[in-house]
């Protein structure tokens, strides 16, 4: 199994580039939240041991990462609304989120590593997509890590606002005890109206008033 390394960013610094920020999203799947991003630019003779894809690490090791992260990095997180995402669509909502993240690294970086196959259009900086990004660059796995941390705590925020969905643990991704508690509880205002579980359940109420 691979391990997130630095010749991505090797390779950037050999072209003459400096500030080198990792790019991830998270959230791009839950039917319920915002979506989730983050830059990260590392201090390569600081960087924390045990850096790897936010998905493969438990939420200890995740959370213990992000803390050191937030004091040997630059880092910054910006989100997507739900709106937002019910409005654009999910991949250019998250697309969004990267390019808001982006924008608030002060000063700016002159390179992105960026996890995926695409580069938001709203981003102008020498840029590369990088597929499968949080298991090969540990900028990226940088990334990965405080984004989901991030995103994890405000649901569980949210779900002490909005009891019965289970968001505590599920983070609003589609599990059976959420599917069960949309149909039972109902769509509250931090649901994607435009994903089809959470849309049909509107579109079985709207049929069964009319």
């Amino acid at each position: 199994m691979q391990n997130p390394d630095d010749s991505l960013e090797r390779a950037a610094r050999a072209q003459g580039y400096l500030r080198i920020a990792g790019v991830d999203e998270v959230g791009r799947g839950p039917l319920a939240g915002p979506v989730t991003a983050a830059a990260v630019v590392l201090d390569m003779h600081a960087t924390p041991p045990g850096l790897n894809d936010s998905k493969k690490l438990t939420a200890r090791t995740r959370a213990a990462l992000d803390a050191q992260l937030r004091q040997k990095a630059e880092i910054s997180i910006a989100h997507a609304s739900v709106a937002e995402i019910d409005s654009l669509n999910i991949l250019r909502a998250s697309h969004l989120a990267m390019e808001r993240a982006v924008a608030g690294l002060n000063p700016a970086p002159d390179y992105l590593l960026i996890d995926g196959n695409m580069i938001p259009r709203g981003l102008s900086l020498p840029a590369q997509a990088v597929v499968k990004g949080d298991a090969r660059s540990v900028s990226i796995a940088a990334a990965s890590i405080v984004a989901k941390t991030c995103r994890d705590r405000i649901m569980v925020d949210l779900a002490q606002q909005h009891p019965g969905y289970g968001w505590e643990t599920n983070a609003g991704y589609p599990s059976k005890s959420h599917r069960l508690a949309l149909i039972n509880l109902g769509v509250t205002p931090h649901h994607r109206r435009s994903f089809k579980p959470v849309h049909n359940i509107l579109y079985q109420e709207k049929s069964i008033s009319d």
